[in-house]
């Protein structure tokens, strides 16, 4: 059976080729900006705030990601260094995207006045709505995919309408629809943020570790399914440990994706999902038990703006002062010029 594959160019404009990869992760770019928007509207930051941020976070997600793969890939890398700059022949990792993103936060928000966690809070729906759209990109170019799979398993068992089927056929060979899994897993996961951030108890800064304790859950199941993993040669001990925490996936009867043992018999991204989940459940507790409670729904100020409440004066506040001062001014040499009138008009 031949393979069916989508283009993964959507149009060319003359020698430029606009390839759906980027105006799906685009999309998803920008449907979490609106979730961030309109929820940070709530608490009166301007959406200025959140478009700078985006601005800002989106080239340092892909520098972040770059680093974070070629950093796992350097045998590959090492002899050929000017290769690692040349991010249109793919290699990407979606955490070392994170760490990019979240360090360029910490900077931006904090040079803002904002506290982190309250705008991370904000941000997190954002986060992992992107990520659900944005895994639609490797459909596109049919690419992190699971083992292989029957077709019938993908037809009758997971009942897939036709165009994901088709697109899973890698030279004859049907594979399981991992973008699929973890999108699907994001929905879930979206809904779930959706509904836990109006509750009374949420706390500032557990939105966020919520996020990446749901990601990073689905992340560890499904990652065992690729084939294309970064890996590392680890201790016995913890392969026999993440095997372990994996093997109810084979209850279900599925079956982990090749891994090649000279290469590395621990999954990177399995290992960094076990630690994370790990420490946000350490730093939710850690934060609950020092210091005064600070809620989800509490107002969020900034100490810039709360800086110029006190006489301190941002550049926008002092032009509008000059234009109003100005503005008296004229009104006062106009009444004046009216009285002086009056004056010579009784005069005479």
């Amino acid at each position: 059976m031949g393979t069916l594959l989508l283009n993964p160019i959507a149009f060319s404009i003359g020698p430029l080729q606009v390839h759906w990869y980027g105006l799906i992760l685009g999309l998803g770019a920008l449907a979490g900006l609106a979730l961030a928007i309109r929820e940070g509207s709530r608490f009166n930051i301007p959406q200025d705030f959140f478009i700078d941020l985006l601005l800002l976070g989106v080239p340092s997600a892909i520098i972040g990601a770059r680093i974070y793969y070629v950093a796992f890939k350097w045998e590959d890398y090492k002899d050929h260094f000017i290769d690692a700059f040349k991010i249109w022949n793919g290699g990407i990792a979606i955490y070392g995207a994170l760490i990019g993103a979240i360090i360029c936060a910490v900077i931006y928000v904090r040079s803002k006045g904002y506290n982190f966690w309250r705008i991370a809070d904000i941000c997190a729906p954002g986060l992992i709505v992107g990520q659900m759209i944005g895994r639609w990109g490797n459909f596109v170019n049919q690419e992190a995919y699971g083992g292989p799979v029957s077709e019938l398993f993908l037809r009758n068992q997971l009942h897939l309408p036709n165009f994901i089927v088709d697109q899973m056929n890698v030279n004859g060979v049907f594979h399981h629809p991992t973008f699929l899994y973890e999108s699907l897993w994001n929905f879930v996961g979206l809904i779930v943020l959706l509904i836990l951030r109006r509750q009374k108890f949420l706390r500032a800064g557990e939105l966020f570790f919520s996020y990446f304790i749901w990601y990073s859950i689905g992340r560890f199941y499904i990652e065992a399914l690729r084939t294309d993993s970064l890996a590392f040669k680890g201790p016995a001990w913890l392969e026999s440990l993440v095997d372990g925490l994996w093997s109810p996936m084979r209850w279900f009867g599925f079956k982990p994706g090749h891994l090649d043992l000279n290469y590395g018999n621990v999954r990177i991204s399995q290992l960094l999902a076990i630690l994370i989940v790990i420490a946000a459940v350490v730093l939710i507790i850690i934060r609950r038990r020092s210091g005064q409670p600070v809620y989800y729904s509490d107002p969020i100020s900034s100490t810039k703006r709360a800086a110029a409440g006190n006489g301190v004066l941002t550049e926008t506040e002092l032009s509008s002062n000059n234009v109003k001062s100005a503005n008296i001014e004229n009104k006062t040499i106009e009444n004046k010029t009216k009285q002086s009138a009056k004056s010579e008009d009784m005069k005479e």
